[in-house]
This record gives structure tokens, sequence and C-alpha cells, in this order.
């Protein structure tokens, strides 16, 4: 790894309003899934990332600015993006950021729902973080199955380590997890040996050879079932790791298994008891904003709320 890194100059990303990063910000440092990976500093944050069809480890930093934020990209030195890498590399911080989300029609919806108000205003103008790719969320999906938190982030630690990239930014190393080109010539062998768990090593050698065959712009724009389909596909992927990839790797936020069990305790924590009825009243009420409602729910009781530590594994779940 070189001692050194070259940066471009500062690009302005505008976000849509109302947008906060300082809520992203708070968000990042209770994500399980993600803890350690990147820096966070008072209106900032530093990161590294793979990006197909970049081939080079890039970081980058987010600064808060009125508006929107400023990144600014770092590579290693001798490396150059080219102007298509480059836009490949900021459209993927965007999207990381969610910086287009609309949250006007969740607040909209929002209006008169009492349990909710709460919550609205502690995180007001909260855009989703996704994970870095929506590849890094279906690993994590598969990693975290049946699995506690801490032994599937060793594991994810041990991919990132033996197939990611590394970058020394702004004095410190940043460890980028792989996309699929890196992972697309390892062997199930060798996945073995690496995560000891022989099932998770063949399901990730089948979400890599899915991810570096599919056209993300389809998983983010296609039809909902056509994408859910896509990665129920998938061997290892069930109804709710492909729910978890759809929310929290694409930000799909049409349709959400809102009586799922793992669900169902964070939304009662809120409202109180829910008849089948009530249930089914609430998510008419949000229609397709039913992803971020359910989303600020968790993160509310992450962020503010009275038991931050079983809201930040459930919101790892999959």
């Amino acid at each position: 790894m070189n001692s050194e890194n070259q940066h471009q100059d500062s690009t302005f990303l505008a976000a849509r309003q109302p947008f906060d990063f300082t809520r992203s910000l708070a968000f990042l440092g209770a994500f399980a899934p993600m803890a350690g990976e990147q820096r966070l500093g008072a209106g900032s944050l530093t990161k590294a990332l793979r990006e197909a069809g970049v081939g080079a480890t890039v970081g980058f930093t987010v600064r808060a600015a009125p508006g929107g934020v400023t990144c600014r990209l770092h590579t290693a030195p001798g490396t150059t993006l080219t102007p298509a890498q480059r836009t490949r590399v900021l459209d993927r911080v965007r999207f990381f950021l969610s910086l287009d989300d609309d949250l006007g029609p969740l607040y909209a919806r929002a209006a008169g729902d009492a349990a909710f108000a709460p919550v609205l205003r502690a995180l007001h103008g909260f855009h989703q973080v996704k994970l870095t790719t929506p590849f890094e969320n279906a690993c994590w999906a598969v990693l975290g199955q049946r699995c506690p938190i801490p032994v599937a982030r060793r594991l994810k630690d041990r991919l990132t380590a033996a197939h990611g990239g590394a970058l020394l930014v702004e004095g410190q190393t940043r460890r980028a997890f792989p996309c699929p080109a890196d992972l697309a010539e390892v062997d199930v062998a060798t996945l073995t040996g690496l995560l000891g768990h022989h099932l998770k090593a063949q399901r990730i050698a089948a979400v890599t050879r899915a991810f570096a065959a599919v056209d993300e712009a389809f998983l983010r724009h296609g039809a909902f079932e056509e994408v859910r389909r896509w990665l129920l596909d998938i061997d290892g992927i069930g109804p709710w790791s492909a729910a978890f990839v759809m929310l929290r790797g694409l930000g799909r936020m049409e349709h959400i298994a809102s009586a799922e069990a793992q669900l169902l305790p964070h939304l009662e924590a809120r409202y109180g008891a829910l008849t089948r009825p009530a249930l089914r009243a609430l998510e008419q009420r949000y229609g397709d904003q039913r992803g971020y409602w359910v989303l600020y729910v968790r993160a509310a009781e992450a962020l503010v709320g009275a038991s931050p530590g079983a809201a930040v594994a459930s919101m790892a779940e999959a």
C-alpha cells in the first residue's frame, strides 16, 4: 500500500431537501454492519470503496455544505480516474447517501400520525444511508444468517482484508469491501478456508456470480417484483434477505413485509399492540413510503430511543 495518496478537487453534490447530513453521520455511527469502516468527524465522512469498472480503490471525503455535501476523491499515487470512472464513483457516493430521495411524500403521509410525530421531529432531513453497494448488502445478508452480528462482522472483515482494497486517506488506512470482480476468481474452497463455513462460502460465491452478471441499473430501476424475483433466484437469498437488500442496498421503498416477526416489535414499541387490521391500515397510510416509514421507526430507536443496542442489531438483520 502506498504511503501517500492524491486527491482531486472537491465536487458539490446537491441533495433533495430537506436534508441534514448530521443525521446521516449519526446513523452510520450506530450501524453495526459498517461500524469502524469509515472515519466520522464533525460534519464529515471519510471512506473507501471498490467500484465496478474502476479497478482501483478510491477514497472519498464528504463534508456538509449548504444544500448538500462536497465530495473529494482520493486515489493512490499514479492512479488517475478517467472522467467516466470519476462519474461512476460520484454516482456511487450520491446513491450511498440517498441524496436524491424525496422525503416530501413520507412527511405528507405522516401528517396526523401522532405516534410517528416525535420520530419525524428527531430525524427531520434524514436520508437513508445505504450499505456502500447492493453487492456488499447481499454478502452481509448471507454472512449474517443464523449468526451473531459480532461473528458476522469478523467474517466480513476477513473478506475485506483478503480480497478488498486499502488506501491511505488523510493519514489513516481505509479498507473497502470487495466488488464482484474482486471475488469472481475466488473458488469456494478458498472462501471456505477464509470464512470457516462451507455453506456461507457457497452462497457468497453464488451472490458474486449473480452480481457480476447483472446491470445495476436494472436493480435500481427495474420493476419491483422482477428485481425481487432476481434476488430470490440467488442461492441463499430468501424472502427476508431479498427485502433487506431491496431496502438497504437499493433504496426500494415501495413495499416492505412489515408483518415479519423481526419488524413488528419495533412498530409496536411506537404504536402499541397492533391487530392485523390496524397494521394494514398503517401500511395503506404510508403506501409506497412504507420502507422509509419503517426505517425511520427503527433508526429513531437506535439514535434517540431507549434501547439502541437492540435496535442496531435489528437494523443489521437479514
